[in-house]
């Protein structure tokens, strides 16, 4: 179910970035909710086709909307990480993914990551000096990245956003929401 925001989004692009063994919740909450604020979300992976979510066994598939050989940052406003432990781990292994998300960063357009999504933010050199946080076992890889964890449920350190688990999405999603209607009024002066 859509968490309910009051903000509107209309004209901002949005791109979810995944593969398969993403947790579900983690990327159709904030899919939703960004759509039903106006923004257009575009759901991109490294192969066209559909993706499958991961929750003790294997979940609905999600439409790609895009490749990432079909992308471009300048296309999008922001950036949205779902994690789940098997689809950071295989977005990791990607230089294709991890140049996507390097350059949001060198953009500094905004990012968030939610559960394991950080862990892409690492090797995109992103984490270091930053205040994040992540599920808990990623701690340590954050800390050794530079960065500095904290146990809240979501945390934003400029344009990188980031958040627990599947119960802190009402706020990971309001969070989001609140720094893309910046970028609007900043785009609509």
């Amino acid at each position: 179910m859509p968490t309910q925001i009051d903000v509107s989004l209309d004209g901002l692009r949005i791109a979810i970035l995944a593969t398969d063994g993403f947790e579900p919740s983690e990327l159709t909450e904030p899919l939703e909710s960004l759509r039903a604020c106006g923004a257009k979300v575009d759901v991109l992976s490294l192969e066209p086709g559909s993706i499958r979510g991961w929750k003790k066994e294997w979940t609905d598939e999600v439409p790609v909307d895009r490749t990432l050989d079909e992308a471009s940052v300048e296309d999008y406003h922001a950036l949205v990480l779902p994690g789940g432990v098997i689809n950071p781990d295989a977005l990791r292994l990607s230089e294709k993914a991890i140049g996507f998300i390097r350059a949001f960063g060198e953009a500094k357009k905004p990012i968030a990551a939610i559960c394991h999504g950080p862990w892409t933010l690492i090797d995109a050199g992103l984490v270091k000096g930053r205040e994040v946080t992540s599920w808990p076992s990623l701690r340590r890889d954050l800390e050794n990245a530079g960065a500095t964890w904290r146990d809240r449920e979501v945390v934003q350190d400029a344009n990188i956003i980031t958040s627990r688990k599947p119960d802190d999405l009402p706020a990971f999603v309001q969070t989001i929401a609140q720094s893309l209607s910046e970028v609007g009024a900043e785009r609509a002066r």
